[in-house]
């Protein structure tokens, strides 16, 4: 059998594991104005006069604001100088002043109001009656569109070179709030891994895992889960039906968990049993590939190029080429933050060059249709030196754990 895997109650496991976030500290104030103040020096220099964050995610970067996007305008103005304005509903106001970390005017707008003549007055309030305003590209389209229709003397663009381009690069807050999340997963993929057995379902696992997330410290427990078995491995995001565990099947786990809205997302492949030379080989060729990405990741290298060193081991194997299976049939990997798939890409074609502070998956997963597949991913970042890792890789086929 290999090593760590089965044997375990799950219970008992679960009991053993302890809170990980003692000492865990969250964005500061002061970050969150130094966000702000870059902002504004990219707007000056693309010429941009502001730019609308709408709720989610990138508000939350700006401002600390927990908000989720819905039917109604919740949002925020970053001009180009001044300060920061909120808009928002007048009856959520009081609500809102809860959650805001950067304080600011909001203002407020009635149900049978337009939010839309709201941002056009504002606008006009603070100077900005002409010049290019950035959407946040999140933003949902009937909000862009109102926008628009309110503000026809001014232009428009995509707001990512401006939100792109300040979440891109992690601070140190950022990279520890991250390692947080991903030690924690890493720990919650060896509990998960001890209490397999034969014929345990997809649905038992990944409420183990749910439940493992909250005891190591993820008070919501799994961000996401995905649970695949033997020929389901196969799929990358799973299956409608998904089968039960079986010995001698893969198993690809893929799963994370957040810490103040930051992310982990780690997937492991190994055998529930004793691997085949098949499953050693193809297990094999994606370590191999896994490294070959992180090799390449060097400060000034192309965001495609990393990309492409995975997937010429693969292709030197026989498997591909590009897209193709058995083979890699997506990118090697994303951007991660705030987002779980965020800029920029690690994919063909992708020129972005890699900076110090970059944060990435690598998960060159090989599929292998109607067998199974392999997924390794960990993540790394960028430093002036090259790649770090943020976990280390899983050892091999036999001891995927490093138990020893």
């Amino acid at each position: 059998m290999t090593k760590g895997i089965g044997g375990a109650v799950p219970a008992e496991v679960l009991n053993g594991l302890t809170n990980m976030t003692t000492g865990v500290e969250a964005i500061s104030p002061a970050e969150y104005y130094s966000r702000i103040a870059k902002a504004q020096h990219l707007m000056q220099q693309q010429g941009l006069a502001a730019v609308y964050l709408n709720a989610g995610t990138n508000l939350y970067y700006f401002t600390g604001t927990r908000w989720p996007a819905s039917e109604r305008l919740v949002g925020a103005i970053i001009p180009a100088s001044g300060p920061l304005h909120y808009i928002a509903p007048a009856f959520e106001v009081a609500t809102l002043n809860g959650f805001t970390k950067i304080k600011a005017d909001i203002h407020c707008w009635e149900e049978h109001e337009s939010p839309y003549e709201l941002v056009a007055t504002l606008f006009h309030s603070i100077g900005i009656d002409q010049g290019v305003i950035g959407i946040d590209e999140s933003t949902p389209f009937f909000v862009s569109d109102g926008l628009r229709d309110a503000l026809t003397k001014l232009q428009f663009c995509n707001g990512t070179i401006i939100t792109a381009a300040c979440r891109m690069e992690k601070s140190a807050a950022e990279i520890a709030l991250m390692q947080k999340a991903k030690d924690m997963t890493l720990v919650v993929h060896q509990a998960t891994a001890s209490i397999l057995h034969d014929n345990i379902s997809t649905g038992e696992v990944t409420a183990f895992i749910n439940e493992a997330h909250k005891a190591v410290g993820a008070t919501s427990g799994s961000y996401f889960c995905i649970v695949l078995f033997g020929e389901d491995s196969a799929f990358p995001h799973g299956v409608a039906t998904p089968n039960p565990l079986r010995i001698n099947d893969m198993v690809l786990i893929d799963t994370g968990c957040q810490i103040e809205g930051y992310m982990s997302d780690i997937t492991r492949s190994y055998v529930y049993g004793e691997p085949s030379d098949r499953q050693r080989q193809i297990w094999q060729l994606e370590q191999r590939a896994q490294l070959a990405a992180f090799n390449a990741a060097q400060v000034g290298i192309s965001c495609g190029a990393v990309d492409a060193a995975a997937r010429q081991v693969l292709a030197q194997a026989g498997f591909g080429p590009d897209y193709q299976l058995p083979g890699l049939p997506h990118r090697t990997g994303h951007g991660i933050g705030l987002d779980i798939h965020e800029w920029p890409y690690l994919v063909k074609g992708n020129t972005t060059a890699l900076t110090p502070g970059m944060c990435f998956s690598n998960e060159p997963m090989l599929c292998v249709p109607g067998e199974f597949g392999v997924r390794l991913e960990d993540h790394f970042y960028m430093t002036e030196a090259g790649p770090r890792w943020f976990t280390q890789p899983s050892t091999s086929i036999d001891d995927p754990f490093g138990i020893g």
